[in-house]
């Protein structure tokens, strides 16, 4: 049986690029009796129209689901300069640039690092931390965020 999870995606991301955008990723958050459904979109600039427009219809198939009970917020965005990675595919587009990275479970004793993404292999994300190189399987990658330069 899917996940939630799984059921969002798969209604979402068809709407998404129905509209002309490219999914980048979502999040959904439950605590008690509400919840937030958060979800990013990328074209190239993303308006408040392209965000509106993907609001609209996913709220409305969202009411014909039913699939969230609870009350919730939908949220529609653009993953911004400090965008999250979610797919290997995205992390291959960044590689070169800065990264922070939360694991889901600590490893050396810690959660938490800040480096290099340095590439992809197979289902890992390679990670220079201090000189040191670091292989997470990316099921391991509880959040990972681009470090944005100025």
């Amino acid at each position: 049986m899917a996940t939630r999870l799984e059921v969002l995606y798969a209604l979402v991301v068809p709407v998404v690029e129905a509209m002309g955008c490219e999914f980048w990723g979502l999040e959904y958050l439950s605590s008690g009796r509400s919840a937030m459904l958060r979800i990013y979109i990328d074209n190239d600039p993303v308006s408040v129209e392209d965000c509106e427009k993907v609001s609209r219809q996913v709220s409305s198939l969202l009411d014909v689901e039913d699939l969230i009970t609870s009350e919730y917020t939908l949220e529609v965005s653009s993953p911004g300069l400090d965008r999250p990675l979610y797919t290997l595919a995205q992390y291959e587009k960044y590689v070169g640039e800065n990264v922070t990275l939360k694991l889901r479970l600590p490893y050396e004793g810690r959660r938490n690092f800040k480096g290099r993404l340095n590439g992809v292999e197979g289902e890992d994300v390679l990670l220079i931390v201090d000189d040191h190189e670091f292989l997470f399987p990316i099921s391991s990658v509880e959040k990972a965020n681009i470090v944005p330069h100025f």
